[in-house]
């Protein structure tokens, strides 16, 4: 496919039980769609099957593509993901869909415009979180306390695993995003405000899964000395120079 309309990047570290489920569910929100799009799973260092089944999927399904990398990290998944994609708008897409497929459509015209990076949110006046524990909440709320401290103030939800991005912009960004662990998206966030490009906030419906492959306290820890890399990296100039913003975007909020 030469110009899909989309391009849904899955990263996937041992997804073997979860992709086929998830596969499914996105081939059918896909034929009855009607836009041309791919999905791009991004295998990254896993000791199951999680290439096998991709492959196997890929074979009756051609608008799959498998990449596979020995390293791990999230970060490193999306990134080699984002920048092999071909399609307008770009999408990561977490392996287990909390956040359904079908909402994918609030992050693409016409729902949406005039935007350069959307970022889904559980936060912001629509969305909904369900089933999720109370003390998963609030130390989410916290970590996000010190996100807009250190990296990105103004943002209510960064690290919800659901964000929408133009070619164009992805290409810049991902091309000079560095982490590859958990905190790669509170990166590019950083580095699209050095841009100033156009960053909206997307209410999502986004249930809880009790396999979710965060460990709280550990991942929250490294998590935080990944903020402050971020600033360290900012300062050597790592980001380059905040550029001009183009013509379809605006200031950042």
């Amino acid at each position: 496919m030469d110009d899909p309309f989309l391009s849904i990047i899955i990263p996937a570290h041992n997804e073997e039980r979860r992709l086929p489920q998830t596969l499914g569910q996105i081939d059918r929100f896909l034929q009855g769609w009607r836009q041309p799009a791919e999905v791009i799973v991004v295998e990254n260092g896993s000791t199951d099957r999680t290439a096998d089944i991709v492959e196997a999927f890929a074979r009756d399904h051609p608008y799959v593509r498998l990449i596979q990398t020995p390293r791990r990290g999230k970060g490193l998944a999306v990134r080699l993901g984002m920048l092999a994609a071909r399609g307008r708008y770009r999408y990561i897409c977490d392996a287990d869909l909390s956040t359904p497929i079908e909402e994918v459509v609030k992050f693409l015209p016409p729902q949406l415009e005039g935007f350069d990076v959307a970022i889904g949110s559980r936060e912001v006046a629509g969305a909904r979180r369900i089933g999720e524990p109370l003390y998963r909440h609030v130390i989410g709320r916290l970590f996000n306390a010190i996100v807009r401290a250190l990296a990105v103030p103004g943002f209510q939800d960064t690290q919800c695993g659901f964000k929408m991005f133009r070619a164009e912009v992805a290409e810049d960004l991902f091309r000079v995003q560095r982490l590859d662990g958990m905190s790669f998206d509170v990166e590019v966030l950083f580095i699209a405000r050095m841009r100033r490009y156009r960053i909206v906030e997307v209410p999502v419906t986004w249930y809880f899964n009790p396999e979710s492959r965060v460990r709280l306290f550990r991942d929250s820890l490294n998590m935080f000395r990944e903020l402050l890399m971020i600033r360290w990296n900012a300062w050597k100039g790592y980001y380059g120079e905040a550029q001009s913003v183009s013509p379809s975007s605006a200031d950042a909020r």
